[in-house]
């Protein structure tokens, strides 16, 4: 899953490479140069969606949906798992 702050440096990452100031970006997404220095910096907490909507489309970029291949492991193969690494360990 994609966090927050990765989002934060790839947008952070994509303004330096177009040459915008984080006040140059902020200006054309319609947001505070505050605000974007604490996401580029993973200090924001929260950010809405259409502050986000906004950035990427100032920069080029957009959102793309798609599933998840790989699924989490349940408990049971948690602790299967566990009783795995312990069994090997034991061997030693």
């Amino acid at each position: 899953m994609l966090t927050l702050s990765a989002i934060g440096a790839q947008i952070a990452a994509r303004r330096k490479k177009l040459g915008f100031t984080q006040a140059e970006l902020a200006k054309r997404a319609s947001i505070s140069r505050a605000t974007l220095d604490a996401l580029e910096n993973g200090r924001s907490g929260e950010l809405g969606f259409a502050k986000i909507s906004r950035l990427l489309s100032a920069l080029g970029l957009g959102l793309k949906l798609q599933e998840s291949s790989s699924q989490r492991p349940t408990l049971d193969e948690l602790i299967e798992e566990d009783r795995n690494d312990q069994s090997l360990d034991r061997r030693r």
